[in-house]
Formats: structure tokens, sequence, C-alpha cells
């Protein structure tokens, strides 16, 4: 098995295609022709860690698989400074954005009441579930049946979910309140103009 050969065309795909491929893709992707020999391969990229599978077979792919960045260091977001190039470590972006995976899922804003603490429609929020929010984070809510994003804290009245824009009022369930999860990171992408 050319083990090099395979990981490189799989991560090909998954960064192309954002998700594993088929049993029958992977046939045309490795060149083989049989399943059982795409499922040998598979056996052999788990023990080394280039992918996961679940409880029910699903097969995902794991950040070595993915990439990862290199860190060079600092950059200077007020006056400029002299800069130069080092070496730097490696930064798995799947771990520093999210420690916790198996507690974490992605979401994409819609709207604006979170602008002013710098989440934009469009972006991505990364939430880690089962985490108790503190005053002043930022929680994935279900506030009488509907979902929303925004700071969590409380008040002699109880909780209280606020906006982070002054056209919005703060929010008070008035019959259930469930908290999915605390917002760990956010993610924005910056695209060219084509």
């Amino acid at each position: 098995m050319d083990t090099d050969r395979i990981v490189e065309s799989l991560r090909t795909f998954v960064l192309r295609e954002r998700r594993m491929p088929g049993y029958n893709e992977m046939l045309r992707l490795f060149g083989y022709r049989s399943k059982n020999s795409v499922f040998n391969v598979l056996r052999a990229l788990e023990e080394q860690g280039y992918i996961a599978k679940d409880s029910g077979g699903k097969i995902s792919a794991t950040s070595r698989l993915a990439g990862s960045l290199k860190l060079l260091g600092k950059v200077q977001a007020g006056l400029p400074v002299d800069a130069q190039a080092v070496e730097g470590e490696l930064v798995d972006l799947g771990e520093f954005l999210a420690p916790q995976p198996e507690h974490t899922y992605m979401l994409q804003v819609q709207g604006d009441s979170m602008i002013d603490a710098g989440i934009h429609e469009g972006d991505y929020v990364l939430v880690e579930t089962g985490a108790e929010p503190r005053t002043h984070d930022i929680v994935v809510a279900n506030v009488d049946g509907e979902w929303t994003l925004k700071y969590f804290t409380r008040d002699v009245s109880g909780p209280l979910l606020v906006a982070a824009n002054r056209s919005y009022f703060p929010i008070r369930a008035k019959h259930s309140l469930h908290i999915a999860g605390v917002v760990r990171s956010v993610v924005r992408r910056y695209l060219s103009p084509s």
C-alpha cells in the first residue's frame, strides 16, 4: 500500500469536497477494484490516525488528514513595524478552534444582533455543548421555542439574553429557556471578489 499517495489523494478530495468520499468513490480514488481492499486501507488509516470511525461506522477525517497551518509569529495591528519570517510551530486549526471536538458543532450566523461583539452575518460560530454558561458568555439558546445567539447574563429576575446591538431589546424567557451551548470561536472567511 502506497500510504503517502493514498493520504494525499484522500486529503485533496476532503479539502475540495468538504466531506469524506464514499466506498465507490474511494475505489476510483485509490485505483482499487474491490471494496475489501478499500476496507483494509481504511483500517490502516484509522490505526495511523488519519481517519476516525464513530460507533455507527461513519468515517470522518481527523486533523492529521485535514492538515495543519504554520504559526509564524505575531503581526502588529497598530503602527507598522519591521517583521521577519521565522520558523514556527504547526497549529492544528481544528484543535485550536475546538479543543473538545466531540462536544462542538458549527453554525452559520444569520442576522446582525451580535455585530458589536464582532460576529457578523455569514460568520461561523463553534459552539461547545455541555458547558455551563457564565455571565457574558455568548450562547446559543432556545427561548420559548425559538433559537438565538446572545450574551448570557443574570439579574434579580433570573437569566437574561442580551444582544450586542443597541437595536435589539434584551430577551427574558416567558415559558422556557434552554442553553444549547457556549460559543468558543468565530470564523470568518474573506473572499476576493471574482
